[in-house]
């Protein structure tokens, strides 16, 4: 579904991101894992088409991204609140992005409805903007809007931080039902090893912007990426 070819980006001669070939099939979970500054941030950007390339490609569903935008109806992503629009209201915001993928209110509130548990009664009808919400509760309905339209690829940079645990297990279960139930391919980037290999069937881990490993989750894996970062 995504393939990579020759992927490098470059600021002032020096090299951040350099992927030689990655194939990401449909319906996978897959994740990204790296300290700061390995790239995960750079590829997720260069995917979504808000940076160029210095050399090479990415396709999506055989679509070039950086030459057509006929990939955005089927792709989804949240990376952080400068995605939101924070004049909004959560709700204003949830039927914009509706009316982008061709969903109306009836269909962006059946969607809202199965997330109940996961907004706690603290986004819907509070009467605020969505600049005035916590940072989770900003995470919350960044990753929730994501969700809207049925898109076939779904991009998440960091989707467990600020979250409570309670949050982060629901988050968890959505994110296994999505790929697993319903062959969306779901791609993650996290600092977090353990929230990572429990939904994701595949890792990657990224240093100084290349491929060092590419893993299958297994039970080891949790273990091999603890010993690789504790150096």
């Amino acid at each position: 579904m995504i393939t990579t070819s020759n992927l490098s980006k470059k600021y002032n001669d020096i090299t951040v991101l350099h992927i030689d070939h990655l194939d990401i099939p449909k319906g996978q979970s897959f994740g990204l894992v790296g300290n700061n500054g390995a790239g995960k941030t750079t590829f997720f950007s260069l995917l979504l088409d808000l940076i160029r390339p210095t050399t090479g490609h990415i396709k999506n569903n055989d679509i070039l991204v950086q030459d057509s935008e006929a990939w955005k109806p089927f792709t989804s992503s949240f990376i952080d609140e400068s995605f939101l629009i924070g004049y909004l209201t959560p709700e204003e915001y949830f039927y914009f992005i509706g009316e982008l993928r061709g969903q109306n209110k009836a269909d962006v509130d059946m969607l809202l409805s199965q997330f109940e548990d996961l907004f706690n009664g603290e986004i819907l009808n509070q009467k605020k903007y969505l600049r005035d919400l916590s940072k989770g509760n900003q995470k919350k309905a960044g990753i929730v809007s994501a969700l809207i339209g049925n898109p076939e690829v779904i991009i998440l940079d960091e989707p467990f931080a600020n979250l409570d645990p309670t949050t982060q297990i629901r988050l968890k279960k959505t994110i296994k039902d999505l790929a697993e139930t319903k062959g969306v391919t779901v791609l993650i980037s996290s600092h977090d090893l353990m929230h990572v290999t429990d939904v994701c069937e595949r890792i990657v881990v990224l240093e100084k912007g290349e491929i060092i490993k590419d893993l299958a989750t297994s039970e080891a894996t949790l273990k091999e990426l603890e010993a690789h970062f504790a150096g």
